[in-house]
């Protein structure tokens, strides 16, 4: 990744910068593009690998804007951070095809995307062409339609069946790297993210690295009664468990925290 071989076998932290004014998150809503250098800046220092950039808002009911208006929040704070900090592994967070080709263009080292390429037929192609590492995401429908589709027969059998046709996709359109992220929330109620971060070691069977996304879910502050800004005791947990259970990443809106939890289980294996 940034052109350098990236060693996942030590778990590594993701940084969320949402440039969008609608995130569930309300601390993690960033649109001055000081405010944004200035979180970067200050995950970097606590020991963030990666800062993943998104300007598509994925909450649940989100509103769906344009792809000009995502290329607008997205392409200039990458460009900004690419330069300001260049030691610094940038994600874009996007589903559609331009808007990765773009961002990779301004700088962008990884493709983030929800949809693991169903939402746009264009990008795995697109990602394939542009030799970038890929994160591919477990979700059905879409941001506005997910919470009505979450039915599942077998859980862990419908999403290992999932990713094992959309890594057969990518290796067909040329990505070689590909890094799997069962959703959490996505198309899932709070008793599936559940059962899922319970089974998470199952998904070793595919051979890829793991992303978790747990950071102030609504699965951590409506199981305690409590809001998002409140939840990061929880998120801690939650990340300790899926670093017990295999994570290669945490993303996280709390840098400093993560990093501390993945020193700490580190060091039962020493």
């Amino acid at each position: 990744m940034a052109g350098n071989l990236l060693d996942l076998a030590t778990p590594r932290v993701m940084g969320i910068l949402n440039v969008t004014p609608d995130s569930f998150y309300a601390g993690s809503r960033k649109q001055e593009l000081s405010a944004v250098l200035g979180s970067a800046e200050q995950m970097l220092i606590d020991g963030a690998t990666f800062l993943d950039v998104g300007g598509y808002s994925s909450r649940p009911g989100a509103s769906n804007i344009s792809e000009g208006e995502e290329l607008d929040r997205m392409v200039p704070v990458i460009d900004a951070l690419s330069k300001e900090f260049p030691e610094a592994i940038l994600s874009a967070d996007t589903f559609r095809a331009k808007v990765a080709r773009l961002a990779v263009d301004a700088g962008a080292h990884v493709v983030n995307d929800i949809s693991a390429g169903c939402m746009d037929d264009r990008m795995l192609a697109t990602v394939g062409e542009l030799g970038v590492p890929y994160i591919a995401m477990h979700m059905r429908g879409t941001p506005q339609t997910m919470n009505a589709n979450t039915e599942y027969d077998d859980l862990l059998k419908e999403i290992m069946a999932y990713f094992a046709e959309r890594l057969a996709a990518a290796r067909l359109a040329g990505i070689k790297d590909v890094i799997i992220d069962p959703g959490f929330g996505f198309a899932k109620k709070a008793t599936q993210s559940f059962e899922l971060l319970q089974k998470l070691d199952h998904l070793a069977y595919l051979e890829c690295p793991v992303l978790v996304g747990v950071s102030r879910k609504s699965m951590i502050y409506k199981t305690l009664n409590i809001s998002a800004n409140e939840a990061l005791n929880g998120t801690t947990v939650l990340n300790t468990v899926a670093l017990g259970r295999g994570a290669s990443i945490l993303r996280v809106h709390d840098v400093k925290e993560a990093v501390e939890a993945v020193k700490l289980v580190n060091q039962l294996s020493v």
